[in-house]
């Protein structure tokens, strides 16, 4: 039960957003922290498939046919690019969604995919450089695959700082979008670059030349890599957004702050009345 105290007014949970993002977000309410049951679940998921995972992968599965131990980084490398084009998807279509219907919700949500997406992304690089050492013999070659995910990895990278460029959330929401869905064009490039060009790289792994190679148990260790894979970018991907939405509220709300403070300023100078400047959270008075 809550009590009200005379001449104030009780208010249940956080509060409420007036603005018409607000009431467009496909949503209960808006997160006041990072934490819940379904980050609990995916990360019990990402912890026990990672052991498990580290377990069959290093030690369990066979040695590949043609590849010989070499193999054995596929099970990390293939979770990240797949991960990083899972959340470049999602960054997409909440750039569209922004476009669209200019919602706070989806603009935080592709902030937050992009975030992401570029770490797996560069965990693909380093896992990609690594393999090529040992199996080509050098860290990096500008082969078709290595330098289109490079391109998309400095797109992506220009994305975020884009977004750290721009003060006015609307603009900034505006723009980044644009880029976003640009970007996303080079999901296919970079996915068929084995095909369309020369490439040292392999073909596809799951659906291409290594399917009949591939025994049981290394397709079973790969898959779950992909899951872990997967489960991690949503648990990253949940608590990244929630984040990003507090942050925007407390930018909105010190934005806010400051307008009714100068309006104040504004109005007793009208009024031939001195009004002492008031100090705002995270702005000069």
């Amino acid at each position: 039960m809550t009590t009200t105290q005379p001449g104030h007014s009780s208010v249940a949970g956080p509060p409420t957003d007036t603005r018409a993002d607000a009431a467009q977000a496909p949503t209960g309410g808006w997160p006041t922290g990072t934490g819940s049951k379904a980050t609990l679940v995916l990360g019990t998921i990402v912890v026990l498939g990672g052991v498990l995972l580290a377990v069959l992968g290093l030690a369990i599965t066979k040695p590949d046919v043609q590849l010989g131990e070499r193999m054995r980084p596929i099970y990390v490398h293939v979770p990240t690019v797949s991960a990083a084009y899972l959340l470049f998807v999602v960054n997409a279509v909440g750039s569209a969604m922004w476009l669209w219907r200019k919602s706070r919700f989806w603009d935080q949500l592709a902030a937050a995919a992009a975030e992401v997406g570029l770490v797996f992304l560069g965990l693909t690089l380093l896992t990609g450089a690594f393999w090529g050492r040992i199996t080509w013999g050098v860290y990096w070659d500008w082969d078709a695959r290595l330098t289109s995910t490079l391109v998309m990895f400095l797109a992506y990278l220009g994305y975020v700082a884009l977004r750290g460029s721009i003060l006015d959330p609307t603009t900034r929401a505006t723009r980044a979008a644009v880029l976003g869905l640009g970007s996303a064009l080079l999901i296919p490039l970079v996915h068929k670059s084995v095909d369309w060009w020369r490439s040292y790289h392999q073909g596809s792994t799951l659906f291409g030349e290594l399917d009949p190679a591939m025994g049981g148990l290394q397709l079973f260790t790969l898959f779950l890599g992909l899951t872990v894979g997967t489960a991690l970018a949503a648990w990253l991907l949940i608590h990244r957004f929630r984040v990003g939405w507090l942050e925007l509220q407390v930018e909105e709300g010190g934005l806010s702050e400051a307008i009714d403070a100068r309006r104040a300023e504004a109005a007793g100078a009208s009024d031939g009345t001195a009004v002492e400047p008031v100090a705002t959270k995270g702005m000069d008075a």
